[in-house]
């Protein structure tokens, strides 16, 4: 069964009592239908057992809270590769989907879905940020959280996207592995949002990518964004090593191109599959029938688990091979956390020989401006 609005999954509703005097808080469970349960701050959500074991069940309920930390933060990226300087708009934690190799199983430590919605704050931050006319930022809300799942209950893109169109110095990039658009047909986005999906090859998403949008679907809203003058991005991370891998990834970038305009898309990442050491261990138990956890591996120099150099640059070089067969003249195609090395092997350069990846990035969406 496909999930192209993934928040079909959620069956019930928990309410912070500090959360639960906001309008905003009132908007989502009006829009929900579901039945509220209204707890004291510090209560958590009555989800029963221990977690990992716990998270499915979990994926059903939304807690409504307040972010009492930042929302907006630099990437958690590493020093021992290249990274593209991205900045995160931290606007809940969790996700409704279920992606055997998601990381956020061994990051996180509690099994229900978060969205806060103290906005004000959330906005009031960007402001400070956004004041000056130095930097120029790229922001995603896909950190923690795919960046749509939820957003026919929460409507946060109708909140989102205006805000950006008017800054000359930032752009929203909102990422998602759903079909969730309605609420962008008529928002004036002034060429400031990047709609953005993660694809991977079939079998990949077929099986190993839980209550998530079918590539058909995925591309139809991709197209859909298009038509209504927003640019778009695509994320090939993780690259999955398994049997057909070439035909699989060849499929879907025939697909993505014969669907999508190709002047309409800035950027297209490409990360090979990398994963905390804790985290085989918890999708073993969660998912018994995956097996790709159970390729070879070494320990990266950022203390993640992946692919040797060799195999890597193999997989690499055949997508960007097909890539670069299709895209348009401006869009940048670059690795999601990868080495020097690599990127000269595959690519015939470093990003330093082209001004840095973040600049790089910039100047695939200023010539789309």
């Amino acid at each position: 069964m496909s999930y192209g609005d993934p928040a079909k999954y959620i069956t019930e509703i928990y309410v912070a009592e500090e959360a639960a005097k906001l309008a905003y808080t009132g908007e989502i469970i009006d829009r929900s239908g579901l039945p509220v349960t209204f707890l004291p701050t510090g209560t958590p959500p009555a989800v029963g057992g221990f977690y990992p074991d716990n998270l499915t069940r979990g994926k059903r309920a939304l807690f409504l809270c307040l972010n009492r930390g930042n929302f907006f933060k630099s990437c958690p990226g590493t020093r021992e590769y290249r990274c593209c300087d991205y900045y995160v708009l931290n606007i809940g934690m969790n996700c409704p989907m279920d992606c055997v190799y998601c990381i956020l199983q061994a990051y996180l430590n509690n099994p229900w879905l978060s969205f806060f919605v103290n906005t004000g704050k959330l906005f009031a931050e960007l402001e400070k940020v956004l004041q000056g006319d130095g930097e120029f930022y790229r922001i995603g809300t896909g950190e923690f959280t795919d960046s749509l799942a939820l957003d026919r209950l929460t409507g946060l893109s109708r909140q989102l996207v205006p805000f950006f169109a008017g800054r000359h110095n930032a752009v929203l990039e909102l990422k998602t592995k759903s079909a969730v658009i309605d609420n962008l047909g008529d928002l004036d986005h002034g060429g400031r949002t990047i709609l953005a999906w993660s694809l991977n090859a079939p079998a990949i998403m077929k099986t190993e990518e839980i209550r998530t949008a079918s590539l058909a679907e995925r591309l139809a809203a991709a197209k859909q964004c298009a038509q209504w003058g927003y640019k778009l991005a695509f994320h090939f991370d993780p690259v999955i090593h398994h049997s057909g891998w070439q035909q699989g990834y060849q499929q879907t970038i025939e697909e993505l191109f014969a669907v999508v305009p190709a002047e309409k898309i800035v950027w297209i990442s490409i990360g090979a599959l990398r994963y905390l050491p804790a985290l085989k261990n918890i999708a073993a138990r969660r998912f018994p029938a995956s097996c790709f956890f159970y390729e070879e591996f070494i320990d990266g120099l950022d203390g993640k688990s992946r692919y040797f150099r060799t195999l890597r640059e193999e997989m690499y070089m055949f997508l960007v091979g097909e890539l670069q067969k299709r895209v348009a003249a401006g869009t940048c195609l670059y690795f999601c956390m990868e080495s020097d090395t690599v990127w000269q092997r595959v690519f015939g350069y470093v990003p330093a020989e082209k001004g840095g990846l973040p600049a790089m990035l910039d100047r695939a969406f200023q010539k789309m401006t």
